[in-house]
This record gives C-alpha cells, structure tokens and sequence, in this order.
C-alpha cells in the first residue's frame, strides 16, 4: 500500500488510509489460508482484535517516526532550479503553509530568470550541480526558471536524473504537494502531456457500483433522519411551502438534470426569476436551513440522484445553468470539470472553505481539475473519510 514509500508517509491523513487498506487486503490471503491449513484458524474476536492492536501499534511507530524525521531534518530536501517570478511562487507557498513536510535547501539563480523574485536564501555553488546535490543529499530538484529553454544545465540534470533525484516541473510539484492544479501556471501542453485524465469502460463500471453500494448503505442510516428533517421544516414553515424543491443544474457533458434539496430558504426565495449566489448571514436562509447547511443535511435528497446515475458519490458540485455560462466564459477550462458525474460531495468541498463568487469558483475548479485528472476509488475513499469531518465539525460550511 505504499506505507513503507519515503513519501507515503508525508501526508497524515492519507498514511492511516493507506494502513487501513493494508489491514484490510492482509485479511484475504489470511482468510484463504484457513482453508488450507485448518490448525491456524483464528476465530472472528481474535482476528478483529488483531487488527485493532496492529491499527494502534503501526500508526504510534510511524507518527513517532514523522516526527523524529521532522527533528533530525529527514524530510525530503527539496533544491529549486530559479530565483525569478515561477520560484518565488514556491517562496509564497511555503510561507502561506500550502507547501509542508518539505525542506527547501535553496534557490539557484538561472541565467533565464526575467527578474530576481527571491533576494534570500540564494545558492550558488562552486562546484558543478551533480556534486552540489550528491553533498547535500537532495531528494527533488523542481525546475522554476521563468524560459526552461534557454540556460538550464541539461547535462547535469540528466546525471542527476540517472543517480535516483527526481526532476519535477513547477506545475506537477505544486499538484502533488497541494492536491490542485494551478491555473496561473498551467500551460495547454502540459494538460494533454501530462498522465491522467484516464476514461475507460472499467473505470465507469467501478465507479457505478461504487456509488450504488454506498448509496445502498448510508441510505437506512440516513431515513430516519430525513423524516427528523422533513417534520422540523413543516413546523417551522407551519405547513406552508414545500419541503423539497429540484432545481435545474449541469451534469456530466453539460448536460442539465434536476437536482432535489430540502428547502433551506424561504419560499420564493428568487421572485424576480434572477439567480443568486448564496451569501453570508443571507436573510433568505431560514433557522432550520441553517442548521441543515451547517452539517449539509439539506443535500440528502440528492441520494436519489445517485441512485439514478444522474450524479456520483464522489465529484465537482453540480452549478446552476446561468452560472455556468458566466463562470465558463471567463474562467479557461471550467467546463473540463463537466468530464465526470458531479457529486454529493468532492475534493474540492474538503480542500477549499464555502465560497459563492467568481474567485471562489475559480479556486474551487482547481482541485476539480486535480480530481478530474487523477480519479481513483483510493481517492475517492479518501474524500469520503474527510467528508464526515467536514460534516461532523461543519467546516465549510
């Protein structure tokens, strides 16, 4: 599962994820194996507490080895090719904290930089840069000279390549180290080079019945809460106005579908027919509608929109029509996100805080676009651990 990788620890989150899957696939060989060779049968108690025990014990080694790796500087050293506008991005990342559990040795000038973004932690080494990484032991070096085609030393690169350092563009680092993918960086090239964006019928398949086993399940947990929801809106409504609406939003291929919500606002919320961004302390929203928001229990009804294939678990939030035509037209690539199913919830929903503007939805596109591109049922388990925390606490809500 990638646990013992020098990178698959770096990201909590994912670490307990992986160790869990690895818990779980031991079991199939393990339980095979009763067949064969009866005297080892473990009971079904003594198996589960096994688990449980190397659960605790395997996340307490490896939390204590993160953080004495942290102490003794063990992390992976990172060495940046330029000092100009690309670098100084990677300067502001690691300020603002978008970029962690790395150690950033320096910036190299290149000949190629148009101006020098970074005035600090400058390197310029007076040996050639083989010898300068094989010294200081750097595990990645990203190229972040402002013209990669004139002046980057492709001789020493390709021996630094050849001795086990990986060589990143600017782009890949900043999608692997923050889960999106920039759009001020991003040129068309790299989007149809680059690996992902992967559509086959096998990946369909799965994906479907990944939703349906999951809707399948949640839905008893959920029923009687719906009926909890459903009473509270009527009272406080005291009968007048519906307690489920549809609204007409865009779906994969841009195709419109209605989507069903309980009814959050007051009724007639939008008269004059002009759609509107939700906003803060919007007076629209009722007191019951702000606790469905707060835990996201007004989305439920959209688990019949999953069983009818019309939305996944798992994908970009599904916009209203009139949006889409606005945001489309000035934010590049926003219909790439209408490649795949949208969802009850996404990464971007866990990545990025409740917004409803321009800017929002341009910040939003871009961990649509990372899951569009690198979509996997690992993921989207992933995103649905951090969805009850979301829901639990009501992060962004």
């Amino acid at each position: 599962m990638g646990v013992y990788q020098r990178q698959g620890g770096r990201f909590r989150n994912v670490l307990m994820l992986r160790i869990v899957g690895g818990l779980l696939l031991g079991l199939v060989p393990l339980g095979a194996s009763f067949y064969f060779a009866p005297a080892y049968f473990l009971g079904r108690g003594v198996l589960a507490l096994t688990v449980v025990y190397s659960f605790v014990f395997i996340i307490t080694i490896r939390v204590l080895y993160l953080r004495l790796a942290s102490a003794n500087d063990s992390i992976i050293k990172i060495l940046v090719l330029g000092s100009g506008e690309n670098a100084f991005l990677i300067r502001e990342a690691a300020k603002s904290g978008e970029l962690t559990g790395l150690n950033i040795v320096g910036y190299v000038p290149m000949p190629c930089d148009y101006n020098r973004g970074i005035q600090s932690d400058l390197i310029d080494p007076d040996e050639s840069l083989v010898d300068y990484v094989e010294k200081k032991r750097i595990d990645e070096i990203v190229l972040a000279a402002d013209d990669r085609r004139a002046g980057l030393p492709c001789k020493d690169l390709l021996e630094c390549k050849m001795n086990g350092v990986e060589i990143l563009d600017l782009q890949t680092f900043f999608e692997r180290e923050t889960g999106k993918i920039r759009l001020d960086i991003m040129s068309p090239s790299w989007l149809y080079l680059s690996d992902g964006f992967r559509v086959s019928l096998f990946r369909d398949l799965v994906k479907r019945t990944f939703d349906i086993v999951v809707a399948l399940l949640v839905l008893p947990i959920v029923l009687p809460v719906i009926f909890l929801v459903i009473i509270l809106i009527m009272l406080e409504s005291r009968g007048r106005g519906p307690f489920l609406y549809q609204q007409t939003r865009v779906g994969l291929n841009g195709k419109p579908f209605q989507i069903y919500k309980f009814r959050s606002m007051i009724p007639d919320a939008e008269q004059d027919g002009v759609a509107r961004w939700a906003a803060s302390n919007d007076t629209r929203i009722t007191s019951v509608g702000a606790f469905l928001r707060k835990g996201r229990l007004d989305e439920l009804p959209q688990l019949y929109n999953i069983l009818k294939g019309e939305m996944s678990f798992i994908g970009p939030r599904p916009e209203r029509p009139e949006f889409v035509e606005q945001l489309a037209d000035s934010i590049p690539y926003y219909d790439e996100r209408h490649r795949v199913k949208p969802g009850l919830t996404g990464w971007a929903q866990i990545r990025y805080p409740y917004g409803a503007s321009h800017m929002d939805s341009m910040n939003k596109l871009q961990y649509d676009l990372y899951y569009v591109k690198n979509y996997s049922v690992f993921l989207d388990l992933l995103i649905l651990l951090q969805t009850a925390e979301v829901v639990m606490l009501g992060k962004g809500a």
